[in-house]
């Protein structure tokens, strides 16, 4: 948070009933989800009296990237979610509840258990690919994403193919129809390419540089 951005991912795999955040091959050396991501998103929240920051008032995202058994991990993260409940944005008969903190799961989606949750505290990313197929609900689907190379080809130098670019501004579009945000992961890492997908209307940029970004971004502004 220390970038002041307002959505996270954490990747985290299921390991002898803790929640590991890791990329590859975790081990149990490595923190959990409640140390590095709840625990101090609920600390910022309790400090900005209902706010992850003082001059953001809409909800942050923490996306939850499933590395693990779908169903198995959602169901050891589904207590630990009730534990912070008091901050996370909810869900109730297909009416949705604005909390300080939306959780997103990705990755290894449990798609059947959480459609079926009359209740819950966690949401689902759609796959962006597919948007146009069928509109799926925003009080389940808020967020629609897929990897940035199985739609654009353009790293940034030389000329953007118009088709594909014309093709990722559609599926934006359909997306904004449906109420959800749209997000492009592994997209390239340059100021190029970011300017390109903001003037395209995606909303989130996945990146690992984030003070590259952040100084892009507060240029922009």
């Amino acid at each position: 948070m220390h970038c002041g951005f307002t959505s996270f991912e954490a990747d985290i795999f299921l390991e002898k009933g803790k929640l590991i955040v890791a990329h590859i091959s975790p081990l149990l050396k490595h923190k959990t989800l409640e140390q590095l991501y709840l625990k101090p998103l609920y600390d910022s929240v309790t400090k900005n009296k209902g706010a992850a920051y003082t001059s953001y008032a809409n909800p942050v995202i923490l996306l939850i990237d499933i590395k693990s058994d779908a169903d198995k991990t959602y169901e050891a993260l589904k207590p630990l979610l009730e534990k912070y409940a008091s901050m996370l944005t909810w869900a109730e008969n297909g009416k949705v509840h604005e909390g300080a903190v939306t959780i997103i799961l990705s990755g290894h989606k449990p798609y059947g258990k959480v459609q079926e949750e009359s209740h819950r505290l966690a949401f689902i990313d759609q796959s962006l690919l597919n948007i146009g197929e069928s509109a799926k609900d925003s009080s389940v689907y808020p967020l629609a994403s897929c990897n940035y190379s199985s739609l654009m080809s353009w790293k940034g130098k030389g000329s953007i193919d118009k088709a594909e670019e014309e093709k990722l501004k559609t599926l934006v579009a359909l997306a904004h129809a449906q109420g959800k945000k749209v997000r492009l992961w592994a997209s390239p890492e340059n100021k190029e390419v970011w300017e390109m997908l903001l003037k395209n209307g995606v909303d989130l940029i996945n990146t690992d540089e984030l003070e590259e970004l952040k100084i892009f971004l507060l240029m922009k502004k």
